[in-house]
Formats: structure tokens, C-alpha cells, sequence
């Protein structure tokens, strides 16, 4: 194939080193990340001729205009700097997995004297042990529940002395255990969560075994209410365990993957084995997987999902053999602190049976997956021409920009911009606007200011087109096919007068959405347009309405718990402007503070220990 001349220099100089390379497209976006022991000679296999008989490599290659590489010392340091440049490109030619939503976790909050139970979405190295990933929000609300009867933990911000005259509602209706009034000793506490922990671990015999006799001692002592009360936690163990199958007698931790894949994209399906049931299952959805072998897909899906997973177990078992075996096994026994990790394909019918039952859910994921985006594209597709049918607009509005504005009686007014595309929100594409010319309660005025500044940044944009330096925002530089603006003829008209400030009364459509009624107001028209009740192309002009007032409303709430929080930090003896911007940079709000421990207090930038004593005094 031919090669540009400033390819072939890159070529002819790339060291004999081990690293990774990054290739770009014209545009200068990295389109595709790899790792090579040897840079010259991989990088360079991607040109041979032999590499253009497989046609990902050739439509890849067909779009790199340049080449970046970064030299490290080792296989493994290569490994690991490949994943973190994939986690921050997210490059169109690599196998990734398809959404970065964030799986919920049971997190335990070890390294505090008396640990409390949360959950979270972030996966932190802080000491606190991390349990998860599940399904849903509602599927740990529901286990932690059942096991709060069980192990009554902490979830009040108390500092905890023993020392306290009385105790909060929860323990009196036994959902704590009281360290705050001495009830029980912090040795006894952390034993108690430490036994919650092994249940999350699937360990669950030992705490039946250990609560069976609670029960017989309180019984036989005719300490009946106690004995009662150990009961009850008896059958609300046996509410979850029950949903837990085992899959072996022996005392086995792993996890068991499993992979099926169509055309484009693939899901792969996470049984999580622990005490030798299964605790738990997840899947992945994968994409940039055509023409990828599944031995690179599945080795991809490891690096990345055990990149982010609290913990390794000892033990994966795989389909197959996976590409890079041995450094990512390499990587996963330091994931584990050095203990090993045996990465394997099944010798026995038991696990085998567990792949092929994995395997199958992956299917059905995947199948059920296809099939609901199949149904929201076309539900997309047929509001999109309702709304260009009765909007009379000349095409369907592919990108429909929504702007609302948020105040309290004038205060901290925020205004919002929600972007969707073929009916699909693009929350990279939302901006929040503070109002800064506006005093009171003036919504029109305040939309005015909000519309003026987009299409401002969007003259600033296309001024600069070709400038050095030049980096366009795709919030800003591109127009809507459909301006909506939350409110009826005034707001509408307000909004009309800027756009034609700016000459874009021609460039595209505007409109505004009345609640009462749910009335669409058009430029230029006494009465409004009137959609059907069941209309697709009315439900996707509300479900745009409602996401920008949804926005505009958290936007709001988030700057005046700002203003909130600076304004009661500003009473603490010795926390100043940088203390106080230290905080909101940490904790952003009041009560996220007075939830904090005094270890994290103390750990923010320019507070020390005593400070943060004294700010807890003031919160608490």
C-alpha cells in the first residue's frame, strides 16, 4: 500500500523499545491504542500487506495520518499505561466496553474506628472494603435491608465517644447497635461488621452456625425476647441465601466468563462465585469487536472490568484461551497483592456446565439488548417525522437543543441547555448557565442572557475556524435543527429577538412548549400547534422539556448549596477563603461534611487535625 512521506518517517524512526503507540486520523483524534514489547516491529506489521487481508487492520490503517508512541520499562508497565490511554481516548478501532455507567457497591468503611455501610459507584483505594458490583441501586437497598436487621451498623455522622445521653431512633427499633452510648464496645462493632463482610463474601455458614447458638443459649437461659430477636435474624439470612445456588461443595471463590458475540458488538456474563455459591452476576456489553477474534475480546473485557473491580478472585475461568495470558495474569496477581491468580479454561463437566449457563445468559443479553435498541431507534424515527409533519419543518430535527431557566424568589438563577440527537439525550453536549446580568425573578430576561451566550460562544467558534490552536466545542459550534425553549408566546418571542440578533432566524427552527395544555407556540402563529395525546413526536418534546427543567433544577440546587456552604463555613473560627474552596472542591455540600469522618476532614488540603475537630463542632 502507499504511504504518505510523513508516515514512512515515523516508520523509519520508531525505536526497538517496549511502549505503547497511539494512532491518530486526520483530525488529530486517537483512533486506536496499542502495547508492544517490540514498537518498531508492531507498529510497522500494521503496513505489510499480509496485515491487509483482515479488514479491520485496513480500514484502521486507512485512516491513521500520524503516529505517538511512549517508551516504558517493562511488559507489564506497557500493559497497564495501554489501559489507562484506552480509558482516556476511548479510540474508535479499540474493544471497549460499550457504556461507562458505574456499577453500585456495597462499600464498608473499614479504616474508621467505628466502619459505616454505604453505597457507591466509585471505587476507591482509600482502605475500605468494597463489595459488588450489582445489578441495580435497588438490588443493594434491598440486601442491605435484609442484613441491617441482621448486623445493626451505623449510619448516622456522630462522632462516636460511647459517652452520648441517649441513642437515635434506630436503635430503639433495632436498626443500630449503639457504640454512641456505649451499648456495644468498638472491638465488639468491628467484629460484628466484620462478619457482614464475610457474609457479602458469601461465607454464610459460620454466621448461621454462630447466631443457631446464640439462639439455643438465650432460649434455654429463658431470654425469650433475645432469642426472638436472633430468630427473626435467622430467617432474614435465609431470605437471601436462599436465592444464592450453590455451584460446588468444595469452598471455591472465582468468577466464571462467558462470551457471545454478533457482527459489531458482543456481551459478556460475570458469575461471581463466593463460598462456593453464586452471589452474583453481571454483564458487559462490548463494541469495536468486528472481525476480532474472542480470545482478544475476552482479554480486552478482563483488562478493563478487572480494572475497576474492588478485588480479584483466585480463580477465572474462561472459554478459551485469552491473548496476553500471561502478562495480564501477571497484572491480576499484583491487582491481588502478589497472591496468585489461576486464569483457566474448565477440566470438569461442573464448570463447564457453568460456562455454557453463562454463555447462554450472555445471549440472551445480548438478544434482549439488540432488540430494545431496535425499538427505541424506530420509536426515535417515528417522533422524529411526527415533528416534522407537524412543525412543518423541511427535515426531521435530528439535533433539538431545549433551554429552561431555575431560580428561588431571584436567587442563584441558573439557566439550562439539554441536547438530544435522533431522540437520544448527549449529556456531553449539556451546559449550565449562571445568570449574571439578571437581578430578580425575571425569566424572560434570564433566557435572554442564556440563549445570547450560546449563539455568542457559537460565533466565537466559527471565527476561529482554522486559527492555531483551534478546538471547537460540539455543545457550541453546531446549530439545532430545532430550538425549544420551556414556555409559551412570551418566553418564545423573548428568545426570537436574540436569535435575530445574531441572523439565525433562517437557520433553523424554534419553538416553545407550554405546560398547560402542552401547547407548542411557532414564530409567527396566534394559536398554537396542537399535538394528539399518544403522539411520539409530542412525548419526545416533553420527555426534552423535562430534562431540561430536570437539569436547570439540579443546576440550581447544586450553586445554592454552594452559596449554602460557603455561608456556614464562613462562621468557623480559622476557615478562610482557601480552606473553605478546599472543602467545597472535596465535599461540595453542608451535609456531606457533617457525614464526613474526621480522617477525611483531616486529609483535605489545608486542614489539619484540629480543625477539623473544631469544624465538626460547628456542623454537627
Amino acid at each position: 500500500m502507499d504511504i504518505s512521506e510523513h508516515l514512512q518517517s515515523i516508520l523509519d524512526t520508531i525505536p526497538h523499545k517496549t511502549g505503547c503507540y497511539l494512532m491518530k486520523d486526520g483530525d488529530g483524534e486517537v483512533i486506536y491504542v496499542g502495547k508492544a514489547v517490540d514498537l518498531r516491529h508492531r507498529v510497522r506489521s500494521y503496513f505489510h500487506a499480509s496485515a491487509q487481508s483482515n479488514p479491520r487492520t485496513a480500514q484502521l490503517v486507512r485512516h491513521i495520518q500520524d503516529i505517538d508512541w511512549i517508551i516504558v520499562q517493562s511488559e507489564l508497565e506497557a500493559l497497564i499505561l495501554e489501559m489507562n490511554l484506552i480509558k482516556e481516548y476511548q479510540p474508535h478501532f479499540n474493544v471497549r466496553l460499550k457504556d461507562d455507567k458505574r456499577y453500585p457497591y456495597i462499600k464498608i468503611h473499614w479504616q474508621d474506628p467505628y466502619p459505616k455501610v454505604t453505597v457507591t459507584r466509585q471505587v476507591k483505594r482509600d482502605g475500605s472494603r468494597y463489595f459488588g458490583p450489582y445489578t441495580s441501586v435497588w438490588a443493594v437497598d434491598q440486601t442491605l435491608d435484609v442484613l441491617r436487621r441482621v448486623f445493626p451498623y451505623l449510619t448516622c455522622s456522630r462522632t462516636i465517644t460511647g459517652e452520648d445521653q441517649r441513642a437515635c431512633l434506630y436503635y430503639d427499633i433495632d436498626l443500630c447497635s449503639a457504640p454512641c452510648i456505649g451499648e456495644i464496645s468498638q472491638e465488639a462493632y468491628r467484629e460484628m461488621i466484620g462478619q457482614l463482610a464475610d457474609f457479602l463474601d458469601g461465607r454464610t455458614e459460620p454466621i448461621v452456625d454462630h447466631l443457631q447458638e446464640r439462639m439455643d443459649q438465650a432460649s434455654s437461659e429463658l431470654r425469650f425476647e433475645e432469642a426472638g430477636q436472633i430468630r427473626d435474624q435467622l430467617f432474614a439470612i435465609e431470605r437471601i441465601v436462599e436465592e444464592q445456588r450453590i455451584i460446588s461443595t468444595e469452598y471455591k471463590d472465582s468468577d466464571v466468563l462467558a462470551i457471545h458475540s454478533e457482527e459489531d458488538e458482543a456481551c459478556v456474563q460475570v458469575f461471581f462465585i463466593r463460598g462456593g455459591k453464586l452471589t452474583g452476576r453481571e454483564y458487559f456489553l462490548v463494541e469495536g469487536t468486528e472481525n476480532t477474534p474472542e480470545k482478544d475480546i475476552l482479554a480486552e473485557v478482563i483488562k478493563q472490568f478487572y480494572d475497576k473491580a474492588p478485588s480479584v478472585p483466585p480463580q477465572i475461568l474462561l472459554p478459551r484461551e485469552v491473548e496476553e495470558a500471561r502478562i495480564i495474569q501477571k497484572w491480576l496477581d499484583s491487582k491481588r497483592g502478589g497472591d496468585k491468580v489461576k486464569m483457566r479454561i474448565p477440566h470438569s463437566a461442573e464448570e463447564e456446565g457453568l460456562i455454557e449457563m453463562a454463555a447462554e445468559n450472555a445471549a440472551e443479553m445480548l438478544a434482549a439488548h439488540s432488540n430494545q435498541e431496535k425499538a427505541i431507534r424506530e420509536r426515535g424515527e417515528r417522533a422524529l417525522d411526527e415533528l416534522q409533519s407537524y412543525l412543518d419543518l423541511p427535515t426531521p430535527p435530528a439535533r433539538i437543543e431545549c433551554y429552561d431557566i431555575s431560580n428561588t424568589q431571584g436567587a442563584a438563577q441558573v439557566g439550562s441547555m439539554v441536547v438530544f440527537e435522533d431522540g437520544s439525550p448527549q449529556k456531553s453536549h449539556y451546559r449550565r448557565f449562571n445568570i449574571r446580568s439578571v437581578s430578580g425573578p425575571d425569566d424572560y430576561a434570564s433566557m435572554e442572557e442564556v440563549i445570547s451566550r450560546r449563539f455568542r460562544r457559537w460565533r466565537e467558534l466559527i471565527k476561529g475556524q482554522g486559527q492555531p490552536g483551534y478546538n471547537p466545542d460540539p455543545s457550541f459550534s453546531t446549530l439545532p435543527d430545532l430550538l425549544l425553549v420551556d414556555g409559551g408566546k412570551g418566553q418564545l418571542n423573548r428568545s426570537l429577538e436574540v436569535i435575530e440578533e445574531f441572523d439565525l432566524q433562517d437557520a433553523f427552527a424554534v419553538a416553545g412548549l407550554a405546560k398547560r395544555n402542552e401547547d407548542v407556540y411557532l414564530p409567527g402563529q396566534s394559536r398554537p400547534v396542537r399535538f394528539e395525546r399518544d403522539s411520539a413526536g409530542l412525548h419526545l418534546l416533553q420527555r426534552v422539556r423535562d430534562e431540561a427543567h430536570r437539569f436547570a433544577i439540579a443546576s440550581h440546587r447544586k450553586r445554592r448549596s454552594r452559596k449554602g456552604l460557603q455561608s456556614s463555613l464562613e462562621k468557623i473560627p480559622g476557615v478562610g477563603p482557601a480552606r473553605r474552596r478546599a472543602l467545597l472542591n472535596k465535599f461540595h455540600t453542608v451535609q456531606n461534611i457533617r457525614q464526613a469522618s474526621l480522617e477525611e476532614l483531616a486529609s483535605t488540603p489545608k486542614i489539619h487535625t484540629k480543625l477539623a475537630h473544631t469544624i465538626k463542632e460547628h456542623l454537627d
